[in-house]
């Protein structure tokens, strides 16, 4: 009986350390500094054999041994929308009379045609089918566009769950960049999130243990929200569909081949 107890009892413990749900991967390395996080974008002076990578900052950070095949251009620049189809977003507040779900089908539709036909383009969305994701490719704004069409709004707001996908394609795709290029999220969202708390955790995660950057559009929601981080986060409130639009436009603003023209 009391071998019984004892076994109970590490079995719990055990329970407890672990946890359960999506928490981000842990950390395998110290934090990246902010000179390493800058240095991390730059391409390599000369070629980089990917097996003398291995071991230290994202992405190398993995258990995952696997080799990537490297991709054509190593700076590439990266993004992936997390796309919110909860089912607020089948109302119509702030949306001009229509739903807001499709006043978002809408902008990040305009948005993708502006995307820099070299950049790698991605999607994750929740809604009321489940989840929705397109791989990070270069010629896929007519596959993305189609995808988007496909969402229906319902169910909760699972977003640290959706963080966590992009994260894992991010993950794949800077080892086939050797950690080189320019990686963002591009969130739009018109809710809080169902675990703010495990959505807080991937957030600080992503912030200090890699080189990605998140851009979040709340719509008709506010400031208020645990993607708002001044400082950490760029974040923007957007009330009526222009200002969502602008929010889009904002992510591709510093961009050397931005075209604003797509969007008139």
């Amino acid at each position: 009986m009391k071998k019984y107890c004892i076994f109970t009892l590490l079995l719990l413990i055990i329970f407890i350390m672990t946890g359960c749900g999506e928490d981000p991967p842990r950390q395998a390395s110290q934090n990246i500094s902010k000179q390493q996080k800058t240095s991390v974008n730059q391409p390599p002076q000369q070629p980089v054999q990917q097996e003398d990578t291995n071991g230290g900052a994202w992405p190398f950070d993995t258990q995952d041994t696997q080799e990537a095949e490297l991709a054509d251009n190593l700076t590439a620049k990266n993004y992936i929308l997390i796309f919110d189809g909860s089912g607020s977003m089948g109302e119509s507040n702030c949306a001009g009379g229509r739903r807001k779900l499709d006043v978002a089908k809408d902008a990040v539709s305009e948005w993708s045609k502006s995307i820099p036909s070299d950049a790698y383009l991605g999607l994750v969305a929740f809604h009321r089918d489940g989840w929705s994701s397109l791989p990070l490719t270069t010629g896929n704004r007519e596959k993305f566009i189609n995808a988007i069409d496909q969402i229906h709004s319902g169910r909760g707001t699972p977003l640290s769950q959706a963080l966590g996908k992009a994260y894992k394609i991010f993950t794949t795709q800077g080892r086939r960049q050797l950690g080189y290029g320019e990686y963002t999220f591009v969130v739009v969202t018109d809710g809080i999130a169902d675990n703010r708390n495990r959505l807080s955790k991937y957030v600080n995660y992503v912030l200090y243990q890699t080189p990605i950057q998140i851009h979040s559009i709340g719509f008709c929601i506010g400031k208020h929200h645990s993607l708002n981080q001044p400082g950490r986060t760029i974040y923007k409130s957007a009330d009526n569909p222009e200002q969502l639009r602008e929010g889009l436009k904002e992510v591709l603003a510093e961009s050397e081949v931005f075209d604003d023209a797509s969007f008139d």
